[in-house]
């Protein structure tokens, strides 16, 4: 059970940060609209349009790595595994 949850713990904060890398490593708040500034051709005026895109932001990385820390602290929790040896199996009996 301990190894599975440090697996997992690693597992969400490596998706995490890849997820936060892929959408544009936004520093700011999470984004699901984008500014785009577009160029009238005819009358080459500039205009602000928005395009309907998800940015991830650093509250949701914070929280994807504070859930992952989370699972490596319950992790800690279980006992390992002690291995037995002959001999202290001959000493216990």
């Amino acid at each position: 059970m301990r190894r599975m949850l440090q697996w997992l713990a690693m597992l969400v904060a490596a998706a995490t940060l890849t997820t936060w890398v892929a959408t544009g490593a936004h520093r700011g708040w999470t984004k699901t609209t984008v500014a785009v500034k577009t160029v009238d051709e005819v009358t080459g005026l500039e205009a602000v349009t928005y395009e309907p895109r998800f940015v991830m932001g650093i509250e949701l990385l914070g929280g994807g790595l504070a859930g992952a820390a989370l699972l490596g602290g319950a992790a800690q929790l279980f006992r390992r595994k002690t291995k037995t040896t002959k001999n202290q199996e001959r000493d216990n009996n």
